[in-house]
Order: C-alpha cells, then sequence, then structure tokens
C-alpha cells in the first residue's frame, strides 16, 4: 500500500505568529513533520511513499531529495507543485495513487503512533475483505476552528459529513484510507470547481463508495505556534497531557 502526505500549503498562520520555517520542517520532539510521517509510514509497511509540497519552498524539496539517499527513503516520490487547496495538491498526485489501495493525509497531522498502526491494520483487513470502500480515521477530540463531523452507524459505517454537529461524536482526523476508485471521484470534484477536501469527502459517499470510520483517539493539526508546544506534550504524555 502506498501513503502519501500533502505538504503544498503556504503554512501563512505559523508565519505570522513567528514560526520562521515552512511547515513540513517544523520540528515537533526534535523531529520534523515531514520526517516523522515518512518514518511513521515506513514502519507501517509503505510500498511507496508520495509527497507533494509547494514548489517555492526549495528548502523542502532540498530535505526530500536528501531522504531519499538513506535506506529509507528509497521509495519516496516527490511532486512540487504551487496549488490552490489540498484537492488540487491530491489531485497533483492522483496518477501516481491509481494502481492500489492508498493512505494520505496533510504533514500536519499529528497523532499517536500505535493508534495509527491500529488503524492501517483495519484499514488494509476491511479494505481486503471488501467491507468497504475506504476507512477515515476520526476522532472524538475536538480542536479543530472549522471541524467536519462524521455521521455513522452503529456499525461504524459513515452515513455523512457534515459542517455542524447534529448528535455526531466523532470529527474527521485528515486521515484517508482509500481504493483508487477514489481518484476518478476527486476529478470531477476539481472539474466542478470544488477546493474543499469535505467536498471531495461528500462525493465519495454521494458517488456510492462505502467508507467505514476507525476512532484513531486524539489527533489534531498544526495551524499555530501553540500547537507546537501542545503535540510535543500529547506524543510525551498521550491523551494525558
Amino acid at each position: 500500500m502506498k501513503y502519501a502526505i500533502i505538504a503544498a500549503g503556504e503554512g501563512s498562520r505559523l508565519a505570522e505568529e513567528g514560526v520562521r520555517e515552512p511547515k513540513p520542517m517544523v520540528r515537533i520532539n526534535g523531529e520534523r513533520l515531514i520526517d516523522r510521517l515518512i518514518r511513521v509510514f515506513n514502519d507501517n509497511g509503505a510500498g511507496g511513499i508520495v509527497v507533494v509540497y509547494r514548489q517555492s519552498m526549495a528548502g523542502v524539496g532540498t530535505h526530500l531529495e536528501s531522504l531519499r539517499s538513506t535506506a529509507g527513503g528509497a521509495g519516496i516520490e516527490i511532486v512540487a507543485a504551487t496549488t490552490p487547496s489540498s484537492m488540487h495538491s491530491m489531485l497533483a498526485i492522483s496518477d501516481r495513487l491509481e494502481d492500489g489501495p492508498f493512505c494520505l493525509t496533510t504533514v500536519d497531522t499529528v497523532f499517536d503512533e500505535q493508534a495509527f498502526a491500529r488503524y492501517v491494520g483495519a484499514l488494509k483487513e476491511t479494505l481486503a475483505g471488501g467491507g468497504a470502500d475506504g476507512v477515515m480515521a476520526v476522532t472524538d477530540y475536538i480542536d479543530d476552528e472549522k471541524p467536519l463531523y462524521v455521521a455513522t452507524d452503529g456499525d461504524m459505517n459513515i452515513t455523512a459529513f457534515l459542517d455542524a454537529a447534529d448528535g455526531c461524536r466523532y470529527v474527521s482526523a485528515g486521515i484517508y484510507g482509500l481504493t483508487p476508485g477514489a481518484i476518478g471521484v476527486l476529478r470531477r470534484c476539481v472539474e466542478r470547481g470544488e477546493s474543499r477536501m469535505r467536498n471531495f469527502q461528500r462525493a465519495l459517499l454521494s458517488e456510492g463508495m462505502r467508507l467505514k470510520a476507525f476512532n484513531i483517539g486524539r489527533a489534531f493539526d498544526i495551524d499555530h505556534a501553540a500547537d507546537i508546544a501542545k503535540a510535543e506534550a500529547f506524543l510525551i504524555h498521550g491523551n494525558n497531557s
């Protein structure tokens, strides 16, 4: 299974708050966000890792090229792009994700590694058994400014993606495990002028893809400078931080 990382955002909020490094290069407990994801993905049997980064961030590209020369980086594919949204960034690497199931996230997603391993196990088992066309990681820890609520039935089948809670327990954790059929849905979304990942997820359902939710526990994004310390404490102390 391939893994994919969207690292093409501007990181403008971090820059405005005094963080000098591009978001992919931000360190959490001494480890860069992009390095951590690549390491975790390799630990979970990556058959290849595709990274799209912002073309103007030459330092990120140089760093990724240096990782490719290491033993753990031989399977890294790198794409430089300037895109207006995460959906368009996913589109930029979509041709590299059509040959089998894949797991995709953004570079600033922080989660517990053991919980992620359980998620990957559930994803592989579900897809191999034909139980669904995708497994989306969800969390009941709501930290996002505009969370995407995920409605589920009693078997954790996803029934809707909502902007308002409406009784939902979970929100999206920003980790998507999907089959190649999702790529066609993505392209049709872009052709219609869509740009938000939440609308892509809604389109997956509306076009008949069966999606399951997996509770990955606490997960959040690095959107603000204060999130860096929060992530460091979480990774050291777990859910008690």
